[in-house]
């Protein structure tokens, strides 16, 4: 779960935001809304009418930014709970009234001024709900009157100070007492949009060059995980106005997932036309950074149909050549055709904890058991793909996942299945690489200059 989906910056929002407020913000509490219900993101914006989505996008990201502390503020003013539309529309607008640069949180400057922000509210409220305009409008100028206040009241509870469920919170404290409070808070800033830079088409410094020339800042980031191949924007901007983005010459993909394909691949001593599986490959973008690396005989299987047309799409736009197969990767013998696989990356179903940056929705879409729900299906997965592999070959397990469960503590429990001497942990295994500029996990790699998305990394070798 690795696709990015970027938030106006503070120079870029005006314009995405141009729209009618009361509109963007009916249409706001809609995503909200939805979200709230148990539905992703994502379907919420497909339904948002196309001159609207931008604005909405960057108002609901934000608001799922700050829904713990909103729903605290709720609570404290209206104590009883409004209907859904009414209270996500109330949510909506009190998130965005939240003060810049509270304590532990990042800045952010406001997008609205606070009377036009209540005034284009209550007139979203007379769309959306007209009986509640008034109830919209009493709330949300109490709170102004009494903010202060309000705000350190919301802030002694932990979802409120911290924006993520409560049981989210107590398993990140669980599981890194250390840097608990750092990561809730990373998780909340905005990404930055990294680019990978197509090997075949030049390095990281000669596509800033080109970038600086149609007057885009950008920078290549000192991590020799990265190979000089990753670029990080200084604004973000549509991937349509990249030059070179529809030849295939830059593709969007967060820095922690572009260790993927160099950890299975180099030293690796693969024969030439390599067989590489792929596993759980899409929306592809490692699928095509494995075939931007080397020559490879790569299947890049996926149980969505759906979902591999977007690997397909990767891979054209590229002029890359791969097999797309629709698969369980937990059942090989409706897929597979006997011949062992030289390497094997398998970027497995996982809680999404370590993206949550990028899609803001996960948090408050998880429930606490869906981590041993989905460590279950990631130890079916090592286990059916492990015969696959053949000796001498290579398996990079991989997760974007801070959660121990999904990681360390999975990988210690495969290899304990494995007869003695058989799996044996590769030594550059990177382990958990947390969302922070130093990824100061235990068993991490050397620091880098650009924050990270979280993820885990174990590379397995077969003897």
């Amino acid at each position: 779960m690795t696709g990015a989906t970027h938030l106006p910056t503070a120079a870029s929002a005006p314009a995405a935001l141009a729209a009618p407020l009361a509109r963007l913000l009916e249409s706001t509490a809609d995503a909200v809304q939805a979200v709230r219900s148990g539905r992703s993101l994502n379907d919420a914006l497909a339904r948002v009418p196309v001159a609207l989505r931008p604005g909405v996008q960057a108002l609901t990201f934000h608001t799922l930014r700050w829904l713990g502390s909103a729903g605290q503020v709720r609570a404290i003013l209206a104590p009883k709970t409004p209907p859904p539309a009414v209270e996500a529309l109330l949510l909506t607008a009190l998130a965005l009234l939240w003060p810049a640069g509270s304590p532990g949180q990042p800045p952010e400057p406001p997008l609205y001024a606070e009377h036009t922000l209540v005034d284009q509210a209550v007139a979203a409220a007379r769309l959306r709900a007209p009986a509640a305009a008034g109830f919209i409008n009493a709330v949300l100028r109490r709170f102004l009157r009494e903010r202060e206040a309000v705000v350190e009241q919301a802030r002694r509870s932990p979802p409120g100070a911290y924006n993520h469920p409560l049981w989210w919170i107590e398993r990140v404290r669980r599981d890194w007492p250390q840097d608990w409070q750092a990561l809730l808070v990373a998780a909340n800033r905005r990404a930055p949009m990294t680019l990978r830079v197509n090997a075949r088409h030049g390095t990281g410094a000669d596509y800033v060059r080109i970038l600086g020339e149609s007057g885009r800042l950008a920078t290549v980031p000192d991590d020799p995980a990265l190979h000089g191949q990753a670029v990080v924007l200084a604004e973000p901007c549509p991937v349509q106005q990249l030059p070179g983005f529809t030849e295939g010459r830059v593709s969007v993909q967060d820095a922690a997932a572009q260790r993927a394909a160099h950890l299975l691949l180099d030293g690796a001593a693969l024969p030439p036309r390599a067989r590489v599986l792929d596993a759980c490959a899409a929306p592809g973008g490692k699928t095509a950074h494995l075939l931007e690396c080397a020559d490879l005989d790569v299947l890049a299987l996926d149980s969505d149909a759906q979902r591999l047309v977007r690997v397909q799409d990767t891979l054209t736009r590229e002029h890359l050549q791969a097999t797309l197969r629709v698969g369980d990767a937990r059942q090989p013998a409706s897929w597979w055709d006997g011949r062992p696989f030289d390497a094997i990356l398998l970027d497995a179903p996982c809680t999404a904890s370590g993206i949550v940056r990028r899609h803001p929705d996960v948090r408050w879409l998880r429930r606490p058991e869906d981590i041993a729900s989905l460590a279950r299906v990631q130890s079916d997965l090592l286990d059916a793909l492990w015969p696959l592999l053949a000796p001498g070959g290579r398996l990079l397990y991989a997760t974007c996942s801070i959660f121990p469960a999904e990681g360390r503590d999975q990988i210690d429990a495969f290899l304990q299945r494995q007869p003695s001497g058989t799996a044996l942990l590769e030594p550059q295994s990177p382990g958990h690489l947390l969302p922070s500029r130093d990824n100061g996990a235990p068993g991490s790699t050397a620091g880098s200059a650009v924050l990270q998305d979280g993820f885990f990394y174990a590379l397995i070798r077969k003897t």
